[in-house]
């Protein structure tokens, strides 16, 4: 499939993907009923319409095996990024324990790491072009500026111990948020469920063909089901792309307030 079809809204995709699928289906209908004469009239008609059932079976097979890779990758990008929202928001917590300039600083970084991105990872991510070779240098930094503290009580001791593996936690989320950003329904799977659904208008085209009226009628009800499946399927196909997305609104929520850390004593 198409990036630049992915990349649009579910609207403007649905309408591609009809069009086309009538399209198809019109000319389909439009070579059976020339085919359909003499011999090759009575061989069409000759195919059973029990035939039917069991390419509608393998092809709702086909689709419920998409539909299920596309959801979980959905429910894993998103628990992903609710992972990574949470551990960030327990370090603004914990750097409480640290009031004054390290509790500055640490925000500062969380702030500026997650501004970075919802502004311009994001895209990169929806476009699969986000690499795991560098860390987030803010990340990093937040990192090394966490071990760098003294605690000066048991507290603050806990407080760095904590703040560390909730670092480690964004870094991991993060990784996997962008291992799923490259998921996607390879050329194969989307080649199969086209030619499936291909063959089995044929074959409605064929059993029908002797009555264009009802041919026309039950190409357009099999055409819009499978439209409506490819539409279903291809705005789900890409956690963080299309109409349909994981957005950053979650990391947002947790945005340090830059006001309230310099007000810290």
């Amino acid at each position: 499939m198409s990036n630049w079809l992915l990349h649009l809204p579910v609207l403007w995709m649905g309408v591609i993907v009809f069009a086309g699928i009538y399209l198809a289906t019109a000319g389909l209908h439009r070579g059976i009923a020339v085919l359909a004469v003499g011999d090759r009239a009575r061989i069409f008609k000759a195919i059973s319409p029990s035939v039917l059932a069991p390419l509608a079976t393998i092809y709702a097979l086909l689709f419920g095996f998409l539909a299920a890779q596309v959801w979980s990758d959905g429910d894993r990008a998103n628990t992903a990024v609710n992972r990574e929202a949470s551990a960030l928001r327990s370090i603004v917590l914990l750097a409480a324990a640290f009031p004054g300039e390290p509790e500055q600083r640490v925000n500062g970084l969380l702030r500026s790491y997650i501004q970075e991105t919802a502004a311009n990872e994001w895209p990169e991510m929806g476009r699969g072009s986000v690499s795991l070779t560098l860390a987030p240098p803010r990340l990093s930094e937040a990192l090394r500026t966490t071990l760098a503290l003294t605690p000066g009580n048991e507290g603050q001791t806990i407080a760095q111990r904590e703040m560390v593996a909730s670092l480690e936690s964004v870094l991991d989320a993060r990784r996997q948020r962008v291992i799923l950003s490259k998921s996607s329904i390879n050329w194969v799977k989307w080649t199969v469920l086209l030619v499936q659904a291909g063959l089995l208008l044929v074959c409605v085209a064929m059993v029908h063909s002797d009555d264009p009226a009802a041919s026309r009628i039950i190409l357009t009800v099999f055409a819009t089901g499978i439209g409506a499946a490819i539409v279903l399927i291809a705005s789900h196909s890409r956690p963080f792309t299309g109409g349909i997305s994981v957005s950053p609104s979650v990391l947002l929520q947790v945005l340090p307030d830059s006001s309230a850390s310099s007000k810290s004593p």
